[in-house]
């Protein structure tokens, strides 16, 4: 049992390599890449999205925890779960990866995938941002965590968050 615990452990810290810090830093940029796309969402729970908003941007200045930002993370999901249009979906998305980062930082790689503007985005890191973003193993190379087998390892997040981490360099 404890050589499991172990083995979850090291897995973990292999697909989160950024620490608390590196996680607010990153938190500014991926609300920046949601807020440009959240007028698609429209008036539909408008304020439960708002919310999530909130929470990333105290959550980037230590007003917030990993822990409470994980409780919480499910009702952005419903959100996106619950939008009008494909659009609307899509923006709520973004703003859930954006609020994922408090607590695994890869998510920041999924706002940016979502939004899809990778100039933009680009332009618009800082170099401390763009460093801590090159710490982020490639979508599929590590077998746990956000860019682990699953969304944004594949179909067109994966293919941007690989164009995003090649122009990282």
């Amino acid at each position: 049992m404890r050589r499991a615990r172990c083995d979850t452990i090291r897995s973990w810290r292999r697909s989160n390599p950024l620490g608390d810090s590196a996680r607010r830093l990153l938190a500014r940029w991926v609300l920046a890449c949601a807020e440009r796309v959240l007028p698609l969402f429209g008036d539909d729970a408008i304020q439960k999205i708002q919310d999530a908003v909130s929470r990333t941007r105290s959550c980037s200045t230590g007003g917030s925890s990993a822990a409470s930002e994980i409780r919480k993370r499910l009702i952005a999901v419903r959100t996106a779960n619950s939008a009008a249009s494909p659009a609307g979906a899509a923006a709520a998305r973004a703003v859930v990866q954006a609020a994922a980062v408090a607590h695994m930082g890869a998510h920041a790689l999924g706002a940016a995938a979502v939004e899809n503007e990778s100039r933009w985005q680009l332009a618009n890191l800082r170099e401390r941002e763009r460093s801590a973003l090159r710490t982020l193993p490639s979508p599929g190379a590590d077998s746990s965590g956000p860019l682990g087998p699953g969304l944004l390892s594949r179909g067109i997040l994966g293919t941007t968050i690989r164009e995003i981490q090649l122009r990282l360099e």
